[in-house]
């Protein structure tokens, strides 16, 4: 299985992940290949220091020059964006063969995935690895809830550039799903499965989602689970990867030095190699859920607080009134509402956290925390009036303006490099959104008034429909301090989880 890799959060929110595993981060950073040290060199330069330094001043950022097409193999869409400035390229295939599509077989999807770069016609996946490496490029995949991925990184030169294409899209077209490596890779699944036993966030997690999505696809976990593993046959493997992995089910993203017949050539050329078949069909929306309250036994000194809904699909006009009322409620760690009251005034917690996750259908919306066992109650209490309290009033208009200047500071970074535009485009694809989507959405959120933002929230929110799950100890409980600017108690350093 090759390494699941993890980048900077996407700003703009078109990658959010959801803190239970319900998605993915979709952008990877790379590893230690010469096109990534090449990248590494080029992003030294001028860095924002200061919030202040945007005082008057419009927030800018990298200008995109965003081309699309189809190909005639039957790729469903192509994004490119010409970059010159470094002698590589990035691509990304994202394919709508995420865990949705899994079926009665849990984990079908993420082990097909994982089984891509296990081998092909006359390697196996250390040569593959061997190859890859011999080249300076990187390989890298993974499989979520709505989509599965597969990227390459590639110096742009055309000796170094053929013989990677080449094996990218044997591994990704035609795997040979050997025996052995599907063998070894359940058993290492199996391993975690055993290790999430230990993690009782990763239970509380797991309980939330079923009793969020019922008999939705986006109830059970893309990982499968002990019962749904092992049964999963090589004809399975394949037969998903024939559907799932068509040309028709791809949206393909490329960022470099290349002109745009050199994009087409490899778009085509990536495409062929693929299976033939159209996409597959989008999953249905979920059913609203009853709220309900949960909790797990579970022998610790601390007591992971999970708190959901549903929340919007990716083609939400109010997504951008929803992300800044959450960056104000939950999503920018220190000074937020929730941070503010549980954690700097009363100490009760190392991090307290809320988001949005869109997908294909309707995402959860979440908050989470690890609290002391003995102040759990309160501290759920607490999170609700601050909730419920946020969604009555509103942000204040400092908040509000507060969240925009950060959101204009740290709006350039999301096309700061290739990998980042990369990714940026896949979402724009997989999602169906305008090229233009970068620039409307920051123009949006600027253009938000405070009640706007309430009135959003409002429309997708309600403190009275949450479902709710813990996991801890049955404990006496005590009552919360009062809050003050110096808590008595400070929050432990490390989450035990």
């Amino acid at each position: 299985m090759s390494k699941r890799k993890n980048s900077r959060p996407a700003l703009i929110g078109l990658v959010l992940v959801a803190l239970v595993g319900a998605a993915g981060v979709y952008l990877y950073p790379q590893g230690d290949s010469k096109a990534s040290q090449a990248l590494d060199q080029a992003k030294s330069s001028q860095k924002l220091q200061s919030l202040a330094e945007l005082d008057g001043k419009a927030p800018s950022h990298r200008s995109l020059n965003v081309q699309t097409w189809n190909t005639a193999e039957g790729a469903n869409k192509v994004l490119f964006v010409e970059a010159r400035e470094l002698p590589m390229f990035d691509m990304r295939l994202i394919f709508s063969a995420g865990s949705s599509q899994d079926g009665k077989a849990q984990g079908l999807a993420l082990l097909t995935n994982a089984m891509l770069n296990e081998g092909v016609a006359g390697k196996d996946v250390g040569a593959i690895a061997q190859g890859f490496e011999s080249l300076g490029a990187d390989f890298g995949n993974g499989a979520y809830k709505d989509m599965a991925v597969a990227s390459l990184r590639s110096l742009s030169a055309v000796d170094k550039r053929e013989p990677a294409l080449k094996l990218f899209a044997e591994v990704v077209g035609k795997p040979t799903f050997p025996a052995d490596s599907l063998a070894r890779i359940k058993n290492q699944m199996l391993a975690g499965f055993e290790y999430q036993k230990q993690n009782p966030g990763k239970l509380a997690s797991l309980e939330l989602m079923k009793r969020l999505y019922g008999e939705h696809p986006y109830a059970h976990s893309s990982d499968g689970n002990a019962q749904s593993i092992p049964p999963i046959t090589l004809e399975q493997l394949r037969a998903f990867h024939a559907k799932a992995y068509a040309a028709g089910n791809v949206v393909i993203a490329l960022v470099g030095d290349l002109s745009r017949s050199d994009a087409e050539a490899i778009a085509a050329q990536v495409s062929s190699a693929l299976p033939k078949g159209p996409a597959l069909a989008k999953i249905a929306q979920p059913s609203e859920p009853k709220a309900s309250t949960g909790h797990i036994e579970f022998p610790s000194s601390q007591t992971n607080l999970m708190l959901a809904q549903l929340g919007i699909d990716r083609a939400d006009p109010d997504y951008a009134a929803l992300s800044m009322g959450n960056q104000i409620l939950g999503g920018g760690g220190f000074g937020t509402r929730l941070m503010s009251e549980v954690r700097e005034k009363r100490g009760l917690t190392y991090g307290v956290y809320s988001g949005f996750t869109p997908m294909q259908a309707r995402g959860p919306f979440m908050i989470n925390l690890q609290t002391r066992a003995e102040m759990s109650e309160g501290t759920l209490k607490l999170v609700q009036d601050v909730l419920a309290d946020y969604l009555k009033t509103g942000p204040t208009a400092k908040e509000l303006e507060d969240a925009k200047r950060e959101l204009a500071g740290s709006f350039p970074l999301s096309t700061a490099s290739n990998a980042d535009i990369v990714g940026q485009l896949g979402a724009m694809g997989f999602y169906d959104l305008p090229l233009s989507y970068l620039e409307d959405f920051m123009q949006q959120s600027q253009s938000l008034t405070v009640e706007q933002v309430k009135t959003a929230l409002n429309k997708h929110l309600s403190a009275d429909k949450m479902v709710i799950v813990s996991a801890g100890p049955t404990v006496p409980q005590k009552p919360l301090p009062a809050p003050t600017d110096k808590p008595a108690e400070q929050p432990l350093g490390v989450p035990e989880h």
